[in-house]
This record gives C-alpha cells, sequence and structure tokens, in this order.
C-alpha cells in the first residue's frame, strides 16, 4: 500500500499526505488503547482484528504449505482463545474457509468448531467483551455477516431445546440490545470453556454461564493455573533455589512435585535458621533497590507485608491503604502500644482510564508520604510503592516478601497467580477465600494461611438478594469512620480536601447508579484488621513462622504452569508427546 501521497502533498494538503501512514502507525504503536471514549473502543477493535487476521491467515498459509484438504486443519492447529480478545478469530477463521477455500457454511463450522477453544479468566462483566453493533458491523461487515449468522443458528438450536423460552434466548445470544457478545461467540464456537482455578469454574458453572453450562456441560472443565518455578525460584531467588537443591536434590527445576520433600525439615531448627536468613538476606537486597528508586529507608527486620498485582477495585488495594491509614491512627492515639514494626510494599499499574485506579495509587502514595516522615510513630510503619512493577523487579519482591497478600472480594479473583510465587518462596498467604487461594490452603492446610472474609456464596448471596448497608457500618464503628472522614478531611491531601472523594463515594454514596461498597471493602474491614493481628503474633515465634513459610514452600508443587500446560494437553489439545535425543545421542543438524 502507498502510504505517502505526493499528489496531496504537492497541492500543500500535507496531513493528507500521511494520513494513511498514521492510520496505520496507530494500530501498531500502542496496544490497548484507553477505550472509554467512543475511538479508543475502534482503535482496539481495529487491533484486535489487524493482529487477529494476520495470525489466522499465517497458521492457514503455514498449514497449507505441507497439506492439501483445508478440510483436516483441526487435526494439527488449536487456537486457545485466552479470554475474549482473541475471540473475532472465530468468524475470521470462517471467513477464509469460506472466501478463500470455497467450503460450505456446515464444513466451515465443522473445521471451526474443532479449532477453537476457550479459556476464561474473568467473571467481571467490563472484562467480558461487547462491541456495539453499530461500530463492530461498520468497521468488520463480512465478519459481522458471520457472526450475525453464527448467532441465527444457535438461537434456533436454543429454542429447539427451550421452547417458548424468551429468557434463554435474552441470556443466551451473541447478538443481543445492540451489543456483539464476545464470551458468548467463544462458548457457542469453542469445543472447549475451562475456567483458571477450580472456584472461578464453579462460579462460571453454577453462576456466570450457567444456562451455557445445562445446555453444554460437556464443554466445561477447569485448568488451575501455574507459575514457572524456572523463573520465580530458580533466577529470581538464587540463595533459597540453592538451599531447595541441597536438601531435596535439583529435580524440582522440572517437575516442581519434588519440593515436597522439604517437609521433613519443616520442625528442623537448623533448616529453620537457614531460612530465616536467606529471607532476612533478600529483604536486604530489597530494602536496598527500595532506597534507591524511592529513597525510602526501610527496615529489613520488620515484616515485609506485600500487595503487588494489577490495580483493580475487586483486588482490594483500599482495603489494604484504609487499614494501614488504622494502624497510623492507632499508634498516634497510643504511641506506647507494643507493636511489631511493618513495611507495607505495594506495586501496581492500573488501566488507562481507570479513574478510581488512579486515584488510589494517589492515596497509597499520599499515605506514604504522612506515614514515612512522622517522627511520632518512630518509623514502626513504612509505606513504599514500587514504580514501574514488572516482572524484573516482582522477582526480588517475591523473594523478600514475609506477607503475601491476596485479598480480593470472594468470586472475583478467577485465579491468581501472584499467591503462587509468594508461596513458592516462603511468604504467608493472608487472604480470602477466592481464586486459587482456595487451592493453595489446600495444598498447604489452613493453619499455615491466615484466611478471612465473606466467602464466596455470602458475596454472590448479597449481590443476588441485597441485604448489605455500608452505611450502617459507617454509623456504628468509629474506628472505620475515622479513615473514611480522612479520605476528605485533608489528613493525607490538605492540598485539596475533594481529591479522594470519589473513593469516599464508591464506599457510601448511595445515590450513585452502581450500588454502594460493591466489593466489600467495610464488610471486610474489621475481619482484615483482625486478620493483620493474627499475622502479626504468628510472626513474633519465629520458630512457628518459619516452620510454617517452610511447609509453603514444600505445598507449592502443584502450582506449576509445567502440570497446568500438561493438563492442556492431555485434556484439550490431545497432543502427542514428543521424545528428544538425550544429548549424546543427538544428530548433528549443521
Amino acid at each position: 500500500m502507498e502510504c505517502f501521497k505526493l499528489d496531496s502533498f504537492d497541492k500543500g494538503d500535507y496531513q493528507k499526505a500521511v494520513e494513511q501512514e498514521n492510520l496505520a502507525r496507530n494500530i501498531v504503536e500502542v496496544l490497548y488503547p484507553n477505550d472509554n471514549h467512543y475511538a479508543g473502543k475502534e482503535l482496539r477493535l481495529k487491533q484486535q482484528y489487524f493482529f487477529i487476521s494476520a495470525s489466522v491467515q499465517a497458521a492457514v498459509a503455514k498449514y497449507m504449505r505441507k497439506h492439501d484438504d483445508i478440510r483436516k486443519f483441526h487435526e494439527k492447529v488449536t487456537f486457545q482463545l485466552n479470554d475474549t480478545h482473541p475471540t473475532v478469530a472465530i468468524a475470521e477463521l470462517m471467513r477464509i474457509l469460506m472466501d478463500d477455500y470455497y467450503l460450505t457454511w456446515e464444513e466451515a463450522w465443522e473445521v471451526t468448531t474443532k479449532t477453537c477453544a476457550y479459556t476464561n479468566h474473568t467473571i467481571m462483566a467490563e472484562a467480558l467483551e461487547k462491541w456495539p453493533i453499530e461500530l463492530f458491523s461498520r468497521l468488520l461487515p463480512r465478519i459481522y455477516q458471520i457472526v450475525e449468522e453464527i448467532n441465527r443458528r444457535f438461537l434456533e438450536q436454543v429454542a429447539r431445546r427451550y421452547p417458548g423460552n424468551h429468557q434463554k434466548i435474552a441470556k443466551m445470544a451473541i447478538i443481543y440490545d445492540g451489543q456483539v457478545k464476545m464470551a458468548h461467540l467463544a462458548i457457542v464456537a469453542g469445543y472447549s470453556v475451562n475456567g483458571v482455578a477450580r472456584l472461578h469454574t464453579e462460579i462460571l458453572k453454577n453462576q456466570e454461564l450457567k444456562d451455557f453450562y445445562e445446555m453444554m456441560p460437556e464443554k466445561f472443565n477447569n485448568k488451575t493455573n501455574g507459575i514457572t518455578q524456572r523463573r520465580f525460584l530458580l533466577h529470581g531467588n538464587p540463595l533459597l533455589a540453592s538451599w531447595v537443591s541441597n536438601h531435596v536434590g535439583n529435580d524440582w527445576i522440572t517437575d516442581l512435585s519434588k519440593i515436597s520433600g522439604l517437609k521433613i525439615y519443616a520442625d528442623d531448627e537448623k533448616a529453620q535458621r537457614e531460612f530465616m536468613n536467606i529471607k532476612y538476606q533478600n529483604k536486604v537486597r530489597l530494602a536496598k533497590y527500595i532506597l534507591e528508586h524511592n529513597g525510602i529507608q526501610v527496615d529489613p527486620r520488620s515484616i515485609f507485608d506485600v500487595q503487588v498485582k494489577r490495580l483493580h477495585e475487586y483486588k482490594r488495594q483500599l482495603l489494604n491503604i484504609l487499614h494501614i491509614m488504622h494502624l497510623y491512627n492507632v499508634l498516634k492515639d497510643h504511641p506506647e502500644t507494643d507493636f511489631y514494626p511493618r513495611t507495607f510494599i505495594f506495586g501496581a499499574k492500573a488501566a488507562a482510564g481507570y479513574v478510581n485506579a488512579k486515584l488510589t495509587i494517589k492515596l497509597i502514595n499520599a499515605v506514604a508520604d504522612v506515614v514515612n516522615n512522622d517522627p511520632a510513630i518512630g518509623g514502626r510503619i513504612k509505606v513504599v510503592f514500587i514504580e514501574d512493577y514488572k516482572v524484573s523487579n516482582a522477582e526480588w519482591i517475591f523473594a523478600a516478601a514475609d506477607v503475601s497478600e491476596q485479598i480480593s472480594t470472594a468470586s472475583k479473583e478467577a485465579s491468581g497467580t501472584g499467591n503462587m510465587k509468594f508461596m513458592l518462596n516462603g511468604a504467608i498467604t493472608l487472604g480470602t477465600m477466592d481464586g486459587a487461594n482456595v487451592e493453595i490452603v489446600e495444598e498447604v492446610g489452613a493453619e499455615n494461611a491466615v484466611i478471612f472474609g465473606l466467602s464466596s456464596d455470602e458475596v454472590i448471596q448479597y449481590e443476588n438478594y441485597g441485604g448489605y448497608n455500608p452505611m450502617e457500618i459507617f454509623n456504628n464503628d468509629p474506628d472505620i469512620r475515622r479513615v473514611l472522614m480522612q479520605l476528605i478531611n485533608g489528613t493525607f491531601a490538605p492540598y485539596d480536601t475533594e481529591l479522594f472523594r470519589p473513593l469516599y463515594n464508591s464506599l457510601l454514596n448511595t445515590q450513585s447508579t452502581s450500588r454502594a461498597d460493591m466489593y466489600f471493602i467495610l464488610k471486610d474491614f474489621k475481619p482484615y484488621a483482625e486478620a493483620q493481628k493474627r499475622i502479626e503474633a504468628f510472626y513474633r515465634d519465629e520458630k512457628a513462622w518459619a516452620r510454617s513459610a517452610i511447609l509453603n514452600v514444600a505445598g507449592s508443587g502443584k502450582f506449576s504452569s509445567d502440570r497446568t500446560i500438561q493438563e492442556y494437553v492431555d485434556d484439550i489439545w490431545h497432543l502427542d508427546r514428543v521424545v528428544l535425543p538425550k544429548a549424546k545421542d543427538k544428530v548433528k543438524l549443521f
């Protein structure tokens, strides 16, 4: 395509001359543009289709270089749709099969439905993509035409299965209420639908995708997420990795289940001392990083209480920082309190247009500015927000953490993988029974984690039937009321008392269009505060803490991505194992 239009340039229309080049550049230069406005939504859809179409075309072309029958494409290729973002691949594959290879609809549909499988990563409505029909059909007219026909044929099936049940059609339609629902498209066309933790999959089956599960239960399965021990222990925490190998050998590097051999050392006082010394050295390493990058002096002998993950209201970084504000109030009022020093470490990134997430980051830093510089509390609380959170600094953070904050509103976190990385590095989980936390507690034992808060069933009950009034808690609990008032009285933002008003309103404002305190922060505040007291008492008993930390490492075997991928291989992709020749038998290739 000719990008530069010389005739436009010669006429003095310099913008027109480079218009096509700029439009092309927009598609590829910044992935996931802010989509809280129409232009951003349009660019996102263009990006998705551009990258997905290129990928599908490349896969088809690669297949056809070695095979001559496109009808057998599914025998060699699976498209694992990783959440809803690549779901347009379904219609794009249909388009290529029909328009480029002249298959009938039935032939193309058979190939497509044997090729595509869907992994659901969230029950959060805003993440289950829905595109306005006007936008989708204007940008992708042929793709929309295909989706429309998939929807028509599917709704005929629904009507035959549930005659006269118009509610089913409203709930299950791919195109409805002026929107194209990509999750529904993925379920209808996919031969497999999986969640990423056992609790998450059960919620999908019994709540969010219940109608689809009832109609096609054979498609649904669970694949609990995993992490790679080679990155997050062997590479990220070499001191602990060496210690593990010295005690159980090196097999854990390729078979994490072998790490369970550490259990016999959990009560060994020498092993406990060695483990705690390694943790201390890792804390010293992180403390140096914090001093260098944040200019904050933290004590490696304090409890390193860590919450690092994407910033989202359901992950409840706000609950964490509100509790820190409460602890600060306690120490200000009662300086004589016997309080074990704490370093609270946050790391997060927020979506470009997510106002409350950005404000929460601002609040964390505002609280840090006050707390870290108040001589009245004697440095007993430090608050650190790690800038530019990424894998390379995450490795140091996981290695140094004592406490793993996994405090999402129960039922909202699909799985989480940070919880597994902390566990692998010997941090104690402080969390709700949500996502993979449930399976972590099963593996390590309830006595080796600190669990609090509403259950997923209780949250879902409140959401479906009401009965929760955060204003009642505000009115009756002076500690909570004081903390919330500090959001709007200038305690942490004397230059702008209205700065954190949106956070205050999100917790209490029943006049707004959305439900107040959607993520039950005030409901779980006191149970969380009690859980934090249990953490402090637990940490003071160094032998008990070391024992529990070692058992967490020893119990992490299930959570290797090696196991997860093998389950995808066995249950979804049905691949044959390729046995590579041993080093001495390798054929010389060059």
